[in-house]
């Protein structure tokens, strides 16, 4: 049996729910989507959560974003197609949860890291945690994090992280608005939990209705077009070099084409 990516734990009216990939930097394989979206409605049934901590398991990483190597697994088009829309169902569960989903983030949020920390309501970072959207190195781009990032950190933010790959430290998350509070790496979850609790204690209907109402303004109408701009990135040359050289080791040659 393949090994779940994902782990569930309940305490009270707080889940956290922790990336469990730790040998991989908490990586995201093409079976983590449709189980963290399982894992969410699972506990937006149950009755009794009240908040979410998403988190990653080991100090090193949130996660280090999608596994290269289940790119390389995708043979066509329509199996690349299906893919971005697995993902993009993920964030937008995450997103448009009834729940107050929060991140608890340390070590590296890369890629898809980074981008389920945009997804996500609350972003506390370890001060150790380093924030990053480096697609372009494989020939791709954040298909979730083009759409969410310039509402949460601006456009031109979001640029440099995804033309340069370029690397944003806890302190200048929070600066820029990717994170909302910073705390000592060996406080991250103490601080987190005491965040959910307060969150948890307040009427449920409240905060699903006041959730639900300051996103009234996302458009998920985009996606589609996200979906269909990353199918076609997928199926380019420069991907299929881009994810050769990662998973080779190398320095990748891009053509443009």
């Amino acid at each position: 049996m393949t090994r779940p990516n994902i782990r569930v734990e309940t305490d009270g009216g707080v889940a956290v729910v922790t990336i469990d990939a730790p040998e991989k930097l908490n990586a995201m394989g093409r079976t983590f989507w449709p189980e963290l979206r399982a894992a969410l409605a699972r506990l937006e049934a149950d009755g009794s959560t009240r908040a979410v901590i998403i988190t990653g398991a080991g100090e090193k990483a949130f996660s280090a974003g999608g596994d290269i190597t289940s790119f390389a697994a995708l043979s066509d088009v329509a199996a690349k197609r299906e893919f971005q829309q697995d993902c993009m169902r993920t964030f937008a569960a995450v997103e448009e949860s009834s729940l107050p989903v929060l991140a608890a983030v340390q070590g590296y949020a890369m890629g898809g890291g980074c981008e389920l920390a945009l997804a996500c309501d609350v972003v506390l970072a370890a001060d150790t945690a380093v924030f990053g959207m480096p697609e372009a190195a494989v020939g791709l781009v954040p298909g979730f994090g083009v759409l969410r990032a310039p509402s949460v950190i601006g456009r031109q933010w979001t640029k440099l992280m995804m033309f340069a790959g370029e690397r944003v430290d806890a302190q200048t998350a929070r600066e820029i608005g990717l994170v909302q509070k910073v705390v000592p790496a060996a406080e991250l979850m103490a601080s987190a939990r005491k965040l959910a609790e307060r969150i948890a204690a307040a009427a449920p209907l409240a905060i699903a209705t006041g959730k639900q109402l300051v996103n009234r303004g996302v458009d998920r109408g985009e996606f589609d077009h996200s979906t269909a701009a990353l199918t076609t990135l997928h199926a380019t040359a420069d991907a299929a070099e881009g994810i050769s050289a990662f998973t080779g080791k190398r320095p990748p040659k891009f053509e443009g084409r």
